[in-house]
This record gives structure tokens, sequence and C-alpha cells, in this order.
């Protein structure tokens, strides 16, 4: 009997106080359409294929929206990489770096459902390790520039979802 008296007051307080989820936001701003476009940079053409895949991920799982060709879209996001980097974070005892922390910084463009621009910078990052006395593979490059675009992309969309709270309660 508590149970179910607890669980009914926080159902009620979760619905009385107004929640929405951020999906409910963002969808808002974009709609269910959305056209998306990568620059990919002539220096890392590597690196903006995994912003692509990224971006492509998130607009499917994340905004719960549909990739469409740019004449049915509802809105457009147009994605560029403006920064990698790789900073030591941890030396092993003989002054080798034995971990790194990685950037990404994305410059995202977009056009909302109802024909506003704007832009919006966001910049993610990850820790990996390293063995001592080695330098970073390809394999754990791409990883980490992966989940710092995912990131990065968390962060965009956090920002969105402000716009679009904005604009709710306007």
């Amino acid at each position: 009997m508590l149970r179910l008296t607890v669980f009914i007051f926080l159902t009620l307080f979760t619905v009385s106080c107004g929640y929405k989820p951020t999906l409910i936001y963002t969808q808002n701003v974009l709609g269910d359409k959305i056209y998306v476009e990568v620059k990919t940079s002539l220096q890392d053409p590597e690196n903006s294929v995994l912003i692509r895949d990224s971006v492509n991920q998130a607009v499917i799982k994340k905004f719960r929206s549909k990739i469409v060709p740019k004449k049915y879209a509802n809105s457009m996001l147009f994605v560029t990489l403006k920064k990698v980097s790789f900073l030591p974070i941890q030396y092993d005892k003989n002054g080798y770096v034995i971990a790194y922390k990685t950037y990404v910084t994305l410059s995202s463009r977009y056009v909302d459902k109802k024909g506003h621009k704007s832009i919006i910078t966001s910049t993610g990052d990850y820790d990996f390790a390293i063995e001592s006395n080695s330098v970073i593979s390809d394999t754990k490059r791409f990883e980490a520039i992966k989940n710092a675009s995912y990131k990065a992309i968390d962060d965009f969309i956090s920002k969105l979802s402000v716009k679009g709270i904005k604009s709710d309660n306007k």
C-alpha cells in the first residue's frame, strides 16, 4: 500500500510540475523531418566522416526525427567540424603521457521549421588512456573523436532545447 501511495504521489508530482522531456522542445524547434549536411574538412576528412555518423545517429535516436532530402525537410542542419585537439592529462612516474583528453568543437547552423536561422557552437570532450611510452593509435584516436563528438552533439541538443523552451514560453 505504501509503494502504491508513493508511486501515485511521484506520478502526480511529475505531471503537475509541467515536466517535458528535451525531445519535445527540440522537435518544436526542428520538427520531425530534418535535412542534415556535414561539411567535410579538407584538412581532416576522416574526422568529418565520424562527425557525420554521429550527427545522423543523434537525429535518429535523440531527436527521433527522420533524415530526408532537402526538398522534404521541415528544417535543415549544417554541421562543420571546427576543431579537434588532444591534451595530455596524466603522466606516469617517468614523465610519459598515459592519458589524454580529446576536445571536439562543432559549429551547427540550422534553419528551424519556422524558417529562423541560427548558429550554435558546441564542444564535447572525452578522456582515454594509452600505454606508457607509446603514441595514440588510429583506433584510439577515432574512438576518442567519435565519443567527444557525441558529447558535442549532446551540448548542441541542450542549447537547442533551451531555445525551444524560450519559444514555448512566448
